[in-house]
């Protein structure tokens, strides 16, 4: 079973497909490295694919020591795996929790970086000083019901929110499969997760500074019923200067396997343009 030891001595579990221009691919809160077989499938066709379970999440390790999980840790081991597999650059994707990891990796590691994509992101940050401490009240309920319901019922009742309720309602095949997902997850790697990462991380309004700074490609996906989302993701496209932004319609959080065939195609074209130095072509040279 392949995997690679961070700096504190955790193991990641990864998996790797195709040969080319390499892509990391960060996965969500209720997902792992599973999340992307969508994406895995259609780009190790033309790029080096790796996806990896982070840190919490079998079959990588799962510490006890609650200091071993934060958002600072989650981007140090995107790198790690990055340095593992002796991936200079690579093309860095996350999805939800795993696109705030992929823009603090590009905000801290601008050279490792040939893109960044930031897809269902925003949970947690908003303006509004209540309203954050609010979600962060929210998350450490969620770190609680891991702790103490089986892994089966707090999955039924997180993976019910109704961000996620697009694809239950247009894809129930795919949303069964989620859940079953979610279902396999660890018990203490969630509440620790949700209790150190979700609950403590910078909202992108602690991040402007940053963000105002970003110069990394980076495209913000976002769907037009994932509530949750909307406002940061728009908050994002305003604040750093190299985004752009798809909104998908008719879509939820679980836009990688809700939505892949958009999704992929959005994807395709970042790709193209970051790789050819593109991107931002549409506008007069500084």
């Amino acid at each position: 079973m392949p995997k690679i030891k961070t700096a504190d001595g955790t193991s990641l579990y990864y998996e790797e497909a195709g040969i080319g221009t390499p892509v990391v691919f960060v996965h969500e809160f209720a997902g792992d490295y599973r999340t992307w077989e969508p994406q895995m499938r259609h780009f190790s066709r033309s790029h080096r694919c790796v996806t990896y379970s982070q840190r919490g999440y079998p079959p990588s390790d799962v510490p006890s020591d609650p200091a071993r999980y934060g958002q600072d840790i989650a981007r140090g081991d995107a790198i790690a795996v990055m340095d593992g597999l002796g991936i200079d650059r690579a093309h860095v994707v996350g999805h939800s929790m795993g696109a705030y990891t992929a823009l603090h990796v590009g905000i801290r590691h601008p050279q490792r970086c040939i893109s960044i994509t930031a897809a269902g992101c925003g949970w947690g940050s908003l303006p509004d000083a209540a309203a954050r401490e609010g979600m962060r009240k929210v998350a450490l309920e969620n770190a609680k019901m891991f702790s103490e319901k089986p892994m089966a019922e707090s999955a039924a009742i997180y993976g019910d929110g109704a961000m996620r309720h697009p694809q239950k309602f247009k894809d129930p095949r795919g949303y069964a499969e989620f859940i079953q997902m979610l279902s396999e997850h660890s018990p203490q790697g969630h509440a620790l997760t949700m209790s150190m990462l979700q609950a403590r991380r910078p909202t992108f309004w602690d991040m402007e500074a940053d963000l105002k700074k970003f110069s990394v490609p980076l495209l913000i996906v976002v769907g037009d019923e994932d509530e949750s989302c909307l406002d940061g993701s728009v908050f994002l496209k305003r604040t750093a200067p190299t985004a752009a932004l798809l909104v998908v319609p008719r879509s939820g959080h679980n836009i990688t396997s809700e939505e892949p065939a958009a999704f992929n195609a959005a994807l395709a074209d970042l790709f193209a343009a970051a790789e050819a130095g593109r991107w931002l072509a549409h506008r007069p040279p500084a």
